[in-house]
């Protein structure tokens, strides 16, 4: 055989091991995509890695990120981000799962007491979109808030006796009334705020937050997760952790959901039989096995599933003492209100926000369930209120005491708003309310903001925006820029663009709501 036949033939044997390795490449991603997460990483009991090992993973991260995969260092971000200045460090975001009544807490519309079981104006309602639950009423009642409303803050802010607690808070907060969207039913529309898509498969926010920033405090995740129990309707609206995954992005920058029974984070502790020497040699060859897969093949998430090991070593002795409140005085506690130690509770999980945050987590979203008042409002909505408005207004103060509020965003607001027409029987104390995507309300604070600001306006009815009004695009575009992100520019390449929080349609920063 000559010398050219020589290399033809080694040309076909590097193609045939070449296309061999693509298609492993294919099978591996897919099975370590299928079993690789925080949940079955974070092992427990574990000592420190051996200098072998410790060599081995510098190697495997060091060929890794020669390949252009993500830094195995926990609390890095990319570089050159942040883009700009940042106004906030970290932020918070509570999230009413189910669409709070926007008419009945925070957009008064005392018109409406004229109105009451007369039908809502075709030139209102203007062929708009209705759900299945009330698109074959008869008629459409109009239902005028039974809450009294009082002029709060130095601007007379308008908010009802639901919420006396943030009431007083209004001269801290920026109150956005002209909110919208498209989404009409819950699923796409919690999908859509949280992912800015309606389709699953996106990357959430707190995700592209860590992935662009990293965070401040390598023994602790860049973005928590905690999902509070609630005291209104009991039937509510499932969660699903594609909320606070990370879809495209490599899985490390999911949301880690912080539990309030058992282990704080699953598999924490070690399973019963197993003593820590025998983990620790498990873990060892663990160790071993995905630096090697990582070196033949590449594949982000085997970097990913090192980084995770890594960090659920480190979470063993941060996660118990970011739970433990025996050191907190009676005075903090006081702020959040009488279930502020009932593990679970919304008062509980925002006093964890604030430990969170001076921990230098990125992200904490807090997801309160039992919003979705479509009968009986005035039995469900003063319990849902009652849950979140004392301990909402004490976080707001705590982070303030300590000089946190500065750098921190907190955000508090649901997926769409209620309708001001009735669902169902109307009575003059018992009303329901269907979605209504065409205008809610949400507020911000800390960071930048500008205080004692009311943002956009809605027609009598509650019904359309008549001034400035702000899609959910735009909302996240703003809480980009707080944290020094361009939302135009942090992107990340998947199936043949550059894929963005904010997509590609027009999204703005809310200057108007920044000092």
């Amino acid at each position: 055989m000559n010398r050219s036949s020589h290399r033809h033939a080694a040309d076909l044997i590097h193609a045939s091991e070449a296309q061999t390795r693509l298609s492993q490449l294919t099978r591996r991603s897919l099975f370590s995509k299928s079993c690789a997460g925080l949940g079955m990483a974070a092992l427990a009991s574990l000592e420190g890695t051996p200098g072998a090992i410790a060599a081995e993973l510098t190697s495997s991260v060091a060929s890794a990120t020669k390949m252009g995969a993500a830094p195995s260092a926990p609390n890095e971000g990319l570089p050159g981000l942040p883009h700009h200045a940042p106004a906030a460090k970290r932020a918070i975001y509570l999230f009413m799962s189910g669409a709070p009544s926007q008419m009945d807490m925070w957009d008064h519309k005392p018109a409406m007491a004229d109105w009451f079981d007369k039908d809502l104006p075709e030139s209102i309602r203007q062929g708009q979109r209705l759900t299945t639950m009330t698109s074959g009423q008869s008629r459409f009642p109009i239902a005028p808030s039974i809450y009294q409303f009082s002029p709060y803050g130095e601007n007379g802010t308008m908010a009802s006796e639901l919420i006396p607690h943030m009431a007083g808070k209004v001269d801290e907060i920026s109150l956005v009334k002209s909110m919208y969207t498209e989404a009409i039913n819950h699923d796409p529309a919690i999908t859509y705020i949280c992912t800015g898509n309606q389709l699953p498969g996106k990357a959430s926010l707190g995700a592209w937050l860590s992935y662009g920033l990293g965070t401040e405090n390598a023994d602790l995740p860049a973005f928590v997760v905690m999902t509070a129990s609630w005291t209104g309707r009991k039937q509510a609206q499932a969660l699903y952790n594609r909320l606070w995954g990370s879809g495209y992005l490599p899985s490390r920058y999911q949301g880690v959901a912080l539990r309030s029974s058992g282990d704080p984070v699953l598999y924490l502790s070690n399973p019963d039989g197993i003593d820590s020497r025998v983990r620790r040699r498990m873990l060892d060859t663990l160790a071993e096995l995905n630096g090697e897969t990582l070196r033949r093949i590449g594949d982000p998430e085997t970097d990913a599933r090192i980084a995770q090991y890594e960090m659920a070593f480190r979470m063993q002795t941060s996660v118990p003492d970011l739970a433990d409140l025996s050191d907190e005085p009676q005075h903090v506690l006081d702020l959040y209100g009488p279930d502020v130690l009932k593990p679970g509770t919304y008062a509980n999980c925002c006093l964890m926000a604030r430990r969170l945050a001076e921990r230098g987590v990125r992200f904490t979203q807090i997801f309160h369930r039992g919003w979705d008042q479509h009968g009986t409002l005035p039995k469900d909505l003063p319990n849902q209120c009652r849950d979140t408005d004392q301990p909402s207004a004490g976080l707001l103060t705590d982070l303030k005491q300590r000089g946190l509020l500065d750098d921190t965003l907190v955000v508090w607001g649901g997926e769409f708003g209620r309708t001001i027409y009735c669902q169902g029987e109307l009575t003059k104390t018992n009303y329901g309310r269907d979605h209504h995507p065409k205008c809610f309300s949400v507020w911000l604070a800390g960071a930048g903001v500008r205080g004692g600001v009311v943002h956009g306006e809605t027609d009598e009815f509650s019904y359309n925006i008549v001034r400035d009004g702000v899609h959910i695009r735009d909302l996240n575009a703003t809480i980009l820029e707080r944290l020094g992100i361009d939302h135009e520019r942090l992107t990340y390449p998947f199936q043949g663009l550059d894929q963005k929080l904010t997509g590609v349609e027009q999204a703005r920063v809310v200057r108007e709501l920044l000092a």
